[in-house]
């Protein structure tokens, strides 16, 4: 069978790459279809060959206004010259579709299968909705990483339950093998006691506000928040108690390890939202046996009904300040976390899991 994954925008670079390791894996002659990767070096194809057909002119810095515009430009012409090189796929495979108002009709004619990463714009504008719910008519099968991601497109969207397929994020165990790994920044390797990790793309939606208000409760430890800003920092910066430290940029595979390896716990407070499903920080967290605290959002209690992660309700300093300091003074329930994150990670949510499911999805389509 020959599979084309397709990112156009690179958005998500690690579960490209696992995806595609593991149908390789599983026998599968895949291709990814994507740009170049704006903020480093992508990981290389293992078993797989990557291809980048999409945004080919675009310059700026990464995230900047002249990067987004010049993508925007390129989109339709680029849809178009995909869709002639899909020609050579038995099953299209994609991961995003940047521009939903106009990539309906973009699509190629081949069986298509989209993993709706998100389930709903995150910050919608008027026609967003919409033009979701005619991405999912297009395809033929969606995949979704939980039974909450499913129930929402089926209830909320009326996409039919039979198309909906429930696949697991897989846990990324391949960043806990990253050639040229790095150790911590200078300042970040000093510090000798307890660490908390908050990691990953710094948004309102995930409850910095709210974990910062829990941290005034937090004693004998760091809570470290790392990752590249798409909010305004300043104020909570100016604000935030002297235990909690800051690393606002990028951070790339080689550097990454590191900061799960040292946490004691990693915590994803996130807000309550319809339109989220699952975390790719959270799949790093259970690759590296890396005890979580989770607000009850999304998929998340999911993953906690399989013993790896604590739970707490969304919006609540209290619950989620008692969950931490709870773990930071337990060694033991930490280690039954962390044993229930890497049985987890080897098993339904592992990438080998993930690829069997997924191509049974795609001989679905191909019928």
């Amino acid at each position: 069978m020959r599979v084309q994954v397709v990112d156009p925008s690179a958005f998500t670079v690690p579960y490209d790459h696992a995806l595609c390791a593991a149908l390789a894996s599983a026998g599968v002659q895949t291709e990814l279809v994507t740009s170049a990767f704006a903020y480093g070096a992508a990981p290389e194809p293992r078993g797989y060959a990557r291809r980048e057909l999409f945004y080919r002119h675009a310059v700026g810095p990464a995230g900047s206004r002249l990067r987004r515009i010049g993508k925007l430009a390129e989109h339709v012409p680029d849809m178009l010259r995909y869709r002639r090189h899909a020609a050579g796929a038995d099953v299209v495979h994609f991961q995003w579709l940047a521009v939903p108002l106009v990539d309906a009709p973009l699509l190629p004619r081949r069986p298509i299968v989209l993993t709706a990463h998100d389930l709903l714009p995150r910050e919608p504008r008027l026609g967003q909705v919409r033009a979701h719910r005619q991405l999912f008519d297009a395809v033929e099968a969606v995949v979704v990483h939980s039974r909450y991601g499913a129930a929402q497109l089926v209830e909320r969207l009326a996409v039919p339950a039979e198309k909906v397929h429930v696949i697991h994020h897989g846990a990324f165990e391949y960043l806990t093998r990253q050639p040229g790994e790095q150790s911590l920044p200078r300042d970040f390797a000093e510090v000798d006691g307890p660490v908390v990790l908050f990691f990953g793309l710094l948004r309102p939606y995930k409850g910095i506000v709210r974990l910062l208000e829990a941290w005034r409760g937090v004693r004998g430890a760091e809570l470290w928040i790392v990752g590249r800003p798409m909010m305004r920092l300043a104020p909570l910066q100016a604000r935030a108690p002297a235990s909690v430290r800051f690393l606002p940029r990028f951070v790339s595979d080689s550097e990454l390890p590191a900061f799960f390896r040292r946490a004691q716990v990693v915590v994803l407070p996130y807000s309550r939202t319809e339109r989220f499903d699952q975390s790719g920080v959270l799949a790093t967290a259970l690759a590296f046996g890396t005890p979580l605290v989770l607000s009850d959002v999304g998929g998340f209690a999911e993953v906690a009904e399989t013993g790896a992660a604590a739970l707490v309700p969304p919006n609540d300093p209290g619950a989620l300040r008692d969950a931490i300091a709870r773990l930071l003074d337990d060694p033991r329930a930490r280690e039954r976390l962390a044993a229930a994150a890497r049985q987890a990670a080897a098993g339904p949510y592992s990438w080998a899991e993930a690829a069997r499911r997924t191509v049974s999805v795609y001989e679905r389509v191909r019928r």
